[in-house]
């Protein structure tokens, strides 16, 4: 079922428990604009209260993933002096966009999935770093872009590419820009599945609809839990694993596993 959300440069379905964000501007390699930025903030918010929703892919249009920040369009605006637009205006605007797109992707209590056909550069590699998983084609690229334009980099790209990698590796592939293939992301950790073109699609799919159909509650906490983790003290994620965990255990979904467990059959989670 496709959705509505005000603008050609952003696609949404839902799908089998799935919901799908598509960046649409593919003559662009779907570079961001004013609108899709707006409707992508809007439909991640709307899609982690649906309760028919249990997964979230995030793609593009295309051959590319995204590009990132308009490069053009940031040039034509740098010639156009905007009294309105100070500067502590641009940054509420942008430290809201970003909490409210790559920080919900991260945060977002359901599983959220990345899913490359082409390149993902500057902050379009911060949108796929900050989802849960990442698939990418054979063909697509990852690059961080930011010191080729000038840019100290946004969306979160530095912390989560940092937590995947390390902060040695990050600082390289940050200063220098280099362009990193489908298998090195793969090596490095910065993907977790690397598949071929015409397979990506379906792939994508098959993980994504998994989780659909898993444990929504455990997820859940499951995610916050190793998000916790990755900068959290030992004591308190210790708590805190104990607090999901014997929350979990009271779910209808546990239950309902660990009888179908004895009885050898494929349980059915129903997120309650």
């Amino acid at each position: 079922m496709e959705l509505e959300t005000g603008t050609i440069d952003l696609i949404a379905k839902k799908e089998n428990g799935v919901g799908y964000l598509i960046m649409n501007r593919p003559d662009a390699r779907n570079a961001m604009s004013d609108a899709m930025n707006k409707a992508l903030q809007q439909k991640l918010a709307e899609f982690e209260l649906d309760n028919e929703v249990r997964c979230i892919v995030l793609t593009g249009a295309g051959k590319g993933f995204c590009a990132g920040g308009d490069v053009k369009g940031m040039a034509a605006k740098n010639e156009k002096a905007d009294e309105n637009n100070t500067i502590d205006k641009a940054i509420h605007r942008q430290r809201d966009h970003q909490r409210g797109t790559s920080g919900k992707l991260f945060k977002m209590p359901k599983p959220t999935i990345a899913s490359l056909p082409g390149p993902a550069a500057g902050a379009g590699l911060s949108y796929a770093l900050s989802c849960d998983l990442r698939i990418m084609s054979s063909s697509a690229i990852m690059t961080t872009a930011f010191a080729k334009v000038g840019f100290s980099g946004d969306y979160g790209g530095s912390y989560f590419m940092t937590q995947l990698i390390g902060s040695a590796k990050a600082r390289e592939l940050y200063f220098l820009s280099d362009r990193v293939s489908a298998e090195e992301a793969l090596d490095l950790g910065l993907t977790n599945w690397v598949t071929a073109p015409e397979d990506l699609e379906q792939r994508t799919k098959e993980i994504a609809e998994k989780l659909a159909s898993g444990p929504s509650v455990a997820f859940r906490y499951m995610k916050e839990n190793l998000n916790r983790a990755m900068a959290g003290d030992v004591d308190d994620c210790l708590d805190l694993e104990a607090t999901h965990h014997v929350h979990c255990g009271e779910t209808m979904d546990h239950k309902n596993a660990a009888k179908a467990f004895i009885e050898k059959k494929t349980p059915e989670f129903e997120g309650r």
